[in-house]
């Protein structure tokens, strides 16, 4: 298989000399920016697929009507947060 390039990109000298301060020894300022090219691909893709399910929950959720009210989660959260504050001023005593 052939390989393709990435177009080239702008930017400040300043920026430049920036970006090589960071460079590994022996990494070249290509292999940098592929990886963080591949590592923004992978992140967007894992993004994508993670809102992909939770529109899904939603919309099951919704289907079956299955789901706990958001007053009910929000409740017991706000007890176990004053469980635990309880339990941390019990100890500073």
């Amino acid at each position: 298989m052939k390989t393709a390039t990435i177009p080239p990109i702008r930017v400040e000298p300043e920026f430049r000399n920036e970006l090589e301060g960071v460079l590994t020894p022996g990494e070249t300022l290509s292999e940098f920016i592929e990886n963080a090219v591949r590592a923004t691909v992978a992140m967007r893709k894992n993004q994508a697929e993670f809102l992909r399910r939770g529109i899904a929950a939603i919309e099951e959720t919704r289907r079956t009507g299955a789901g706990i009210p958001a007053e009910a989660v929000v409740g017991k959260l706000e007890a176990k947060l004053a469980t635990a504050r309880q339990q941390q001023a019990r100890r500073a005593r």
